[in-house]
Parts: structure tokens; C-alpha cells; sequence
């Protein structure tokens, strides 16, 4: 099989990032509620948020230079094994640093199948094929984000909040176990470049120096920020204001279908307002409508606020990533690459601690301000960012020693 062939593995690889992300999706909230349920304030979910993050932080620099030039497919069933794990032993855990330890175990297991999952993309995708293959990619994680905040809330309720929680975490592990089914045959080995070190002979300091890198890691850590920091703390709004798990679980989906709404319009946006204007705006929007998730709306109104941040937020990870790659140095892309998805999981430890606590001090809905100031710098980072040249456009063939991060252009993070 060659770059261009059949697109079976395409569809499989679809198919198992679906189970896995959908799994990660229903866990997360119940990973909020049973906290609640163990006793666990505003600032304990903080922590169990950040922890989520705080393994991948370590590992992801080096996970990424061992795709660049190794087997990918290895990554995938590790990943599933550490997300199915996390998720059922924080189900089966009774105190709150046992669940913040299988959190991390989680998010470590996500990190694996995410970076093995885009390389694959990118080194079994013909140039021709890449925005095509890396929507429909991009796509099939958000139907998980779509599937797993409904699957959560239909479970999650009732006066056992700590058992329907536990309940929903031990089906988020099967589901995600289901993911192993179609990971068979699933990388070609022929497509497995022999192993050099020309992603890693440009020092990590020139990488963050080179203009438009420092700016679209900055982006992304804000946007994936945001994401996590929504997942995490709406069941907590919504416990505050009377709103049910299940209706958290239909706003938090209704989030994750605007995104998706978002990525199948993406190109004709990029062709009326260019990489840095539509960055700007989107930033702009979100930090509005993240601060207005602190007012407290109806139920009807924040799930207007939700789906319209949902569409804004789709914009940043994608472009981000193409304007890391197009920035970054030839022969360090894939670091680069790297080292934005170092940057998201900074976001991921630093954002929700910070959230924890300034909800202790200003209350719950107060982090969501937070959020917007971040992204409003965001906004005025993405403005000042260099546009590269030929962006919006489809990709062409990789420039010579680029690696497997050179077609990395429409991939999520999520």
C-alpha cells in the first residue's frame, strides 16, 4: 500500500479514534462529578483537570521525534490500554489523588494514540490527499466529543451521584476498549522511513525563536485550554444553577457538533479572510462568549453561547498547527510539532489549576472569565503572526527532510 491507495486504514483508523476520543469525552465530566461526589471543591478539580495533562507534558517531545521516523501503529494499542485503564480504575477509585493519578494515566494514553494516529495520517496520505484525509480524521474525534458528554449524561444522576459516576467511568473504559477492533493491518510498514536525525539537529531555542512558532503555540494552548477547561467545569455551573448531568452532557455535545460544523466550512473562511484575520476573529468571538458563560443565562441561552463557541474554537487547533509547520525551520517541523503539543499540555496542567483557584476565591463561573482574557490575548497574538505563503491553499508535495510533520496541516489535538 502506498501513499494515495486504498483508504480502508483511513476508515478503521476513524473508526478506533472515534471509540477512543468518545471514551475520553464521557470520562472527563465523569471524572468532575464523581470528584464532586467524593467531596472534592472547586480547587480539587482543578487539579484533576491538570493532572489529566501532566504526564503527556513529559512525554510529548519525545513521542514525537519517535514518529518522525519510526513505526506508528505501535502507539495506537498502547494508548487505547492506558485510556480504557485510566477511565475504568478512576471509576473503581474511592479518593480523590487515586482518581488524579488514573486521570494522568488517561490523558498519557490519549497523547500515545493522538501522536500516532496524525503521523500515520501523514506518512500514509499522498499531498494531494492530506486535507481530505486529515478532515475526515479531524472529524471522526469530534463525533466522540459529540457521543461521550451524551453517553455521560444519560448514565450520570439520580441521588448516587457517586455510583452512576463510577458506573459511567467503568463504560467509558469498555468503549474505549472497543477501539482495539479496528486496529488490525492498519500501518504499512514499507511507508516507514529509515531513522535520521534531521528533525532533531535544529536546537529546540532556534525552533521557539523563529517567527509565527511562538505565536500559533500560543493560540493553540489557548483554544485546547478553553475546550478542557469547559468540559471540566460546566458540571460544576451546572450542579451550582440547578442544571442536570443530562442536560450538561446535550450543551457539552451541542459544543462538540458546532466544532465539527466549523471544520466542514473551514476552507471557504480561509478563502474570505485569510489564516491571521480568521484566527483573530474567532479568538475574539470565543473570549466574548467565554466570558458570558459567567452571566447566568437560561438554559436555552448558554446552549446559543455553547454552540456559537464551539464554531469559534473549531478554527484554532487546525490553523495553528499549519502555522507551526510553515513557521518552523526545514528539517524541524516535526519538533516543532512537538513542541506546540508540549505547549497544549502546559495549558492543560497550568489553565485548570489556575481556574481551580480563582473559582475557590471569585466562584465557579469566574475561571470562564479567565478564559476569556486568555483568549482575547490569543487574539491579538494571532493578528500579529505572519501569514506563510500559500496558506489556505492546499498542500502540495513536502519540501525534502520535512519528516512526517510537514503534512501534519489539518489535524486536531481535541
Amino acid at each position: 500500500m502506498r501513499p494515495g491507495g486504498h483508504r480502508g486504514w483511513l476508515l478503521r483508523l476513524v473508526i478506533a479514534f472515534s471509540f477512543a476520543q468518545g471514551a475520553v469525552s464521557m470520562a472527563r465530566p465523569a471524572v468532575s462529578y464523581r470528584a464532586l461526589a467524593l467531596g472534592a471543591d472547586e480547587r480539587a478539580i482543578g487539579v484533576i483537570a491538570g493532572v489529566y495533562a501532566l504526564l503527556p507534558l513529559f512525554a510529548a517531545v519525545p513521542l514525537g521525534r519517535r514518529t518522525d521516523h519510526g513505526r506508528c501503529a505501535p502507539l495506537l494499542p498502547v494508548g487505547v490500554v492506558l485510556i480504557s485503564g485510566g477511565c475504568a480504575m478512576s471509576g473503581l477509585a474511592n479518593s480523590l489523588w487515586a482518581m488524579a493519578i488514573w486521570s494522568g494515566v488517561m490523558g498519557l494514553g490519549h497523547l500515545c494514540f493522538v501522536i500516532g494516529a496524525q503521523s500515520l495520517v501523514a506518512r500514509q496520505s499522498a499531498p494531494h490527499e492530506q486535507d481530505r484525509n486529515f478532515g475526515h480524521f479531524t472529524i471522526g474525534a469530534s463525533l466522540g466529543q459529540l457521543v461521550g458528554p451524551v453517553a455521560a449524561g444519560a448514565l450520570i444522576g439520580g441521588q448516587d451521584m457517586a455510583g452512576t459516576s463510577a458506573l459511567a467511568l467503568v463504560v467509558a473504559g469498555a468503549g474505549a476498549a472497543v477501539a482495539f477492533t479496528s486496529l488490525w493491518r492498519i500501518e504499512d510498514r514499507t511507508t516507514v522511513k529509515s531513522r535520521t536525525a534531521q528533525g532533531d539537529r535544529v536546537p529546540v531555542q532556534r525552533i521557539l525563536r523563529a517567527r509565527g512558532v511562538p505565536a500559533g503555540i500560543f493560540v493553540s494552548l489557548s483554544v485546547l485550554s478553553a475546550t478542557d477547561i469547559l468540559t471540566a467545569y460546566l458540571p460544576v455551573v451546572g450542579q451550582h444553577r440547578g442544571i442536570a448531568p443530562s442536560v450538561i452532557g446535550l450543551l457539552l455535545s451541542l459544543r462538540a457538533a458546532a466544532t465539527i460544523a466549523c471544520r466542514l466550512v473551514l476552507t471557504p473562511l480561509l478563502r474570505m479572510l485569510g489564516r491571521a484575520l480568521l484566527l483573530t476573529v474567532t479568538c475574539l468571538l470565543a473570549a466574548v462568549l467565554c466570558a458570558g458563560i459567567a452571566l447566568p443565562v437560561p438554559v436555552w441561552a448558554l446552549a446559543l453561547i455553547l454552540a456559537a463557541l464551539g464554531f469559534c474554537l473549531g478554527v484554532g487547533q487546525p490553523l495553528s498547527m499549519t502555522t507551526v509547520v510553515q513557521a518552523a525551520p526545514d528539517g524541524a517541523r516535526s519538533t516543532a510539532l512537538a513542541l506546540r503539543l508540549t505547549g497544549n499540555r502546559l495549558g492543560q496542567v497550568a489553565a485548570p489549576a489556575a481556574a481551580g483557584l480563582i473559582a475557590g476565591v471569585a466562584g465557579v463561573a469566574a475561571p470562564f472569565v479567565m478564559l476569556g482574557a486568555l483568549l482575547l490575548v490569543s487574539a491579538g497574538t494571532a493578528l500579529r503572526a505572519p501569514t506563510p505563503a500559500g496558506s489556505g491553499q492546499t498542500a502540495g508535495p513536502a519540501p525534502q527532510g520535512s519528516g512526517s510533520g510537514a503534512r501534519l496541516r489539518r489535524s486536531s489535538d481535541i
